[in-house]
């Protein structure tokens, strides 16, 4: 369990991964080996030598911590709950931008933990690349109970490297000439592809897309 007192005398990101590492019962060199940096990266962090490191993912990783405490000192520190056992976490995911979804197989830099809205674990097997979304309008809320429904505000995840998607499948698309980012059901039937909402008050979508990854999961708060 978390120790308030301790929690908030903690102001840098230093001293949460220090505070994080002690709780661990980590040495520096313990906590530098399982996040794959050098021991002196550990001790310049811890000693205010460096504000923000670029590892910050991977030392929460390698602490158990929740990467948005790390960087933030907001909500719960740890993953570890005394309750009961959860799914396996895979690895964290950022949540970033339907525009910055767009151009996501262009970019050639990794995400910095403050690029993104949040940072979620995937319980689930991914690509390295994996982002979440979150969901706007309501063209996949389902009317009907008892049907897979993805509501506005929810959270999808979204693997990259799934762009061949099975008839029925969830995906993330662009619009051929367009920037505009859609989340719809794919549809392929007698060589004729187009997307599908779930919501049929909304019309499918015709015109020619370029498929950007597959939805593998959702995360709805509370």
């Amino acid at each position: 369990m978390q120790r308030a007192c301790q929690i908030t005398s903690v102001k840098t990101i230093g001293e949460r991964v220090k505070w994080a590492r002690t709780e661990r019962k980590m040495t520096q060199a313990q906590l530098a080996k399982a996040a794959g940096v050098s021991t002196s990266a550990i001790g310049n962090l811890e000693s205010g030598l460096r504000e923000k490191p670029r590892e910050l993912i991977a030392l929460a990783k390698a602490l158990r911590a929740s990467a948005n405490w790390l960087e933030t000192a907001e909500g719960e520190w740890t993953f570890d709950s005394n309750v009961e056992a959860g799914p396996e976490v895979r690895g964290l995911v950022p949540v970033i931008s339907w525009i910055r979804a767009g151009s996501w197989d262009e970019a050639s830099n990794p995400l910095l933990p403050g690029d993104a809205e949040r940072w979620l674990g995937c319980p689930l097997p991914h690509s390295k690349g994996t982002y979440a979304l979150r969901v706007k309008g309501d063209s996949m809320t389902a009317p009907y109970p008892n049907t897979r429904s993805y509501p506005e505000g929810c959270l999808i995840f979204v693997d990259p490297e799934k762009r061949s998607p099975m008839n029925g499948d969830r995906i993330v698309a662009i619009l051929d000439g367009e920037s505009e980012v859609t989340f719809k059901i794919y549809k392929n039937e007698d060589g004729r592809q187009w997307l599908q909402p779930i919501n049929p008050s909304h019309e499918p979508i015709r015109q020619r897309f370029r498929v950007l990854g597959t939805v593998i999961g959702k995360w709805e708060d509370g």
